[in-house]
């Protein structure tokens, strides 16, 4: 599965643009999974130069940082699976005050 299209990068703000904004008003993008183990990225931002994500990561715990592009696209788990797009993930349909609330619950949706 491709995991930007056209229409998502149209929509991908550059990095440190929600830098300072409250996470209720910060939308998520994009959001990304691990289909055959842990790992969830809530992507709020993105930098083409240098294939580098922003938002919230959930491996072992929830926390914002930087996510690398080609990692993403490289990694095969479990059974050979790759990371996963959420395609049911309308953009900007969820907050970044919503995505930390499912994360702090342990709701992985």
């Amino acid at each position: 599965m491709k995991l930007l299209t056209k229409e998502i990068l149209k929509k991908l703000p550059p990095l440190y643009t929600n830098d300072g904004k409250p996470a209720d008003t910060v939308p998520i993008i994009v959001k990304f999974f691990n289909p055959g183990g842990t790992g969830t990225w809530y992507i709020t931002e993105y930098s083409p130069e240098e294939r580098m994500f922003y938002g919230l990561c959930c491996i072992h715990e929830a926390e914002m940082g930087y996510v690398s592009q080609d990692e993403l696209e490289q990694f095969r788990g479990r059974f050979g699976l790759g990371i996963e797009r959420d395609k049911w993930l309308d953009p900007g349909e969820m907050t970044l005050a919503q995505a930390m609330e499912k994360e702090k619950d342990g709701r992985h949706v």
